[in-house]
């Protein structure tokens, strides 16, 4: 399957350009939270998608009925869609699928209404506030908006959604129930409800005095991720109707996996079981080897579990080869989006592959014995990579990974 069209609203702004471009020089979007009362946490930082006004995307009126990571999806996937030349007018709508990943649908919309409940009533929530909650909604949305009125499905894996919703759509495609599918993942989940239920598990950072610093995937110091919002949607093609058409291919979707951890109900498995059989299983489903692979984009979260476990989790899959392939963390500048994560940073891959450019991770400062690879460190590098594995791993062990590669007419 081969992708046409790329589209991305991300904390470094709205537009595939502002992320890419951010993420070469190493720019942090990570800045102290407005969307909501970071008072009682002790975390009060993330990476929020500033400036965005979905009035620019939809109809005032509809933006009052719309939840923050609809909005969020539809920006994503008009960029997408004009980037793709895709002319709905020509195509068979029946035709054009519409498959994504979100975590937690309308959380500050819950939470909003939900303060509504217990201080006003039930009878004085909005009337739309069921709509904008449903984490099929962003689906949905987008299908209303694009006109697209074949296969419609929504990935809700935690922090694998977004990736796995690619993976997925290329088998909508492969079994012939779609010609296109627009895919991806959004997430708009910062509110307090979310800020409480993070921090008390301790997931988040409390990096507070310096946010640009705060996430620093597989460094000794990290103490945990940030928080964060955004979509990213991939237009993805079979590759005779692509040709078909006349259109720009940026990439490949080669293969993907998904397994589950069955281990635990928030951490990953102690050893990498499930994340690396994951690797291997995109790895074949690509039919490429370890050493066809040139760059890897890392879940990297910023946990100390995470980070340690995932490089755990490489080098059972790449042996020897392990210290040798390029690693970076886009969360490391945009801070944890759960949901749209994996979207995002296919999107990075993909860009990485046409530019021959591997984003840093940045803030690495101090190494950590339990992370010993190359990530890639605080400068971008140049590189010729042709092959890439993006790897992303979410609560309750659901794991997910895209091998994507260079087109090659």
């Amino acid at each position: 399957m081969v992708i046409t069209g790329m589209g991305a609203v991300s904390p470094l702004g709205l537009s595939v350009g502002d992320l890419w471009s951010g993420l070469k020089a190493g720019k942090s979007g990570i800045a102290p939270l407005t969307l909501c009362n970071t008072e009682p946490y002790p975390c009060k930082i993330g990476g929020e998608v500033r400036g965005f006004d979905p009035a620019k995307y939809v109809d005032a009126k509809e933006v009052k009925r719309l939840g923050r990571f609809s909005q969020l999806a539809i920006a994503a996937t008009a960029e997408a869609m004009t980037d793709s030349r895709l002319n709905m007018a020509s195509e068979d709508t029946d035709r054009v699928a519409v498959l994504l990943g979100c975590g937690s649908g309308g959380l500050p919309e819950t939470d909003q209404q939900s303060r509504i409940l217990s201080t006003r009533g039930g009878m004085r929530m909005s009337p739309f506030y069921i709509p904008m909650m449903l984490v099929n909604m962003a689906a949905a949305n987008v299908s209303r908006t694009f006109g697209a009125t074949g296969y419609t499905n929504t990935c809700v894996t935690a922090c694998a959604a977004g990736t796995q919703a690619v993976g997925e759509a290329t088998e909508v495609i492969r079994r012939g129930a779609a010609d296109v599918v627009i895919t991806g993942g959004t997430e708009a989940g910062i509110c307090e409800l979310g800020m409480g239920g993070f921090c008390i598990i301790g997931a988040l950072t409390s990096r507070n005095s310096e946010p640009e610093r705060a996430s620093r995937p597989f460094d000794k110091g990290r103490d945990g991720f940030a928080p964060a919002e955004g979509a990213g949607t991939l237009i993805l093609e079979g590759l005779d109707h692509a040709l078909g058409r006349g259109a720009r291919i940026h990439a490949e979707v080669a293969g993907w996996g998904v397994t589950s951890d069955a281990y635990h109900l928030v951490q990953p498995h102690a050893e990498g079981a499930g994340a690396a059989k994951c690797m291997t299983l995109a790895l074949k489903d690509a039919h490429v080897t370890v050493d066809d692979v040139d760059y890897i984009n890392a879940h990297g979260t910023s946990t100390q579990i995470n980070d340690a476990v995932e490089t755990m989790a490489i080098k059972r899959v790449f042996g020897e080869r392990a210290k040798g392939v390029p690693i970076s963390s886009t969360k490391s500048m945009i801070g944890h989006s759960l949901g749209a994560a994996g979207a995002i940073e296919a999107v990075a891959c993909v860009k990485t592959i046409q530019d021959g450019v591997m984003h840093p991770t940045v803030n690495y400062e101090t190494p950590d014995p339990a992370c010993d690879l190359d990530y890639v460190p605080n400068v971008a590098r140049k590189a010729d990579v042709k092959v890439v594995l993006s790897n992303s791993f979410g609560f309750g062990g659901q794991n997910a990974c895209l091998v994507l590669k260079e087109y090659v007419p």
